[in-house]
């Protein structure tokens, strides 16, 4: 990405990831009971399994964010998201405990970014699958991801209720 922000643009994208949460929920409230569990396709995930993902992917944007912003030399670790979510067995896991984390993680990381002050933002590290990384990538990257999930349990919902 390599996109330097204005203090305007970050507030705003601080903004959107705090209302993240709202959104997942709102989306969820869409999806009667008995299509939690319902895959669109082979490989896809179901709505259980797409809140479950964000619960882990939380805790791990929370951990690269500080690691980011606070080791000398930071090197953010990418994941392979689909063998997590089989390894972890996703539709084992309460969806509601996961959404709870991904509610909890959120508060908590907002908090910290509304008070960085302006350099931390021009802390530089290095992802494993994307080389330069900086606080403004991360930034970037998670004000839309859960977005994005939203609209992915949304389209679930309403190919479900068109299968039949």
């Amino acid at each position: 990405m390599a996109n330097v922000l204005t203090a305007q643009e970050r507030a705003a994208l601080i903004d959107r990831y705090a209302r993240g949460p709202q959104r997942l929920k709102e989306a969820l409230a869409r999806v009667p009971t008995e299509a939690m569990r319902w895959r669109p396709k082979d490989g896809e995930w179901s709505a259980h399994e797409i809140v479950v993902h964000c619960a882990d992917s939380e805790t791990q944007s929370a951990s690269r964010i500080r690691r980011l912003l606070c080791d000398p030399d930071p090197v953010i670790q990418g994941y392979d998201q689909d063998a997590w979510a089989r390894a972890l067995d996703y539709h084992a896991h309460p969806w509601q405990l996961a959404l709870d984390v991904v509610t909890a993680v959120r508060a908590d990381t907002a908090a910290l970014l509304r008070r960085l002050p302006p350099g931390a933002w021009e802390k530089v590290g290095r992802h494993t699958e994307s080389d330069r990384y900086t606080a403004d990538d991360w930034l970037q990257i998670y004000a839309e991801h859960l977005d994005g999930h939203a609209e992915q349990i949304l389209a679930n919902a309403r190919a479900w209720r068109a299968r039949a």
